[in-house]
């Protein structure tokens, strides 16, 4: 059994900002990352939450959203490095992120995707997250934007 934390913010600093930076240059999946300003043009003048999860102490992921309105909050960014995969640290990540937004009362959540991302897809939508739009490729069909909802309100 591996000793899993995470470590919460809602404050993006410039050492956090530069971490953010280093370990989405770790997962292959973020062919094309976004740049320092990219990340200041999101994040900067909103409700941020910032999750870094570690494994033996070691950084694994990453997880970062931010306000869209006062009840939509939206799960920008997020990953696992590959030689820390399959220890279900997304789902963690997941449930922290959903129960951290719950309690600051949002009441949905939501995060885009695309087609080629099957395990991510999987993962949400084993989660209740639903499927609210789909957003054809101009090139290939695995390059499909998917958007999905998550309500956060409890239902009898």
């Amino acid at each position: 059994m591996y000793k899993v934390e995470i470590e919460t913010t809602t404050e993006l600093t410039p050492d956090l900002l530069n971490c953010l930076l280093d370990i989405h240059r770790q997962i292959p999946e973020f062919d094309k990352p976004y740049s320092e300003s990219e990340y200041g043009l999101r994040l900067n003048n909103k409700a941020i939450l910032i999750m870094f999860i570690k494994v033996e102490g070691e950084l694994a992921g990453f997880k970062l959203g931010y306000e869209l309105n006062g009840s939509t909050f939206y799960s920008w960014l997020g990953g696992v490095i590959p030689e820390y995969r399959n220890l279900g640290l997304a789902q963690h990540l997941l449930q922290a992120q959903e129960s951290w937004a719950r309690e600051s009362g949002y009441q949905q959540i939501e995060v885009k995707t695309l087609n080629r991302f099957s395990s991510m897809l999987a993962m949400l939508t084993a989660s209740r997250y639903q499927i609210t739009k789909i957003t054809q490729a101009t090139d290939r069909i695995e390059n499909n934007k998917i958007n999905l909802q998550k309500s956060l309100i409890e239902t009898v």
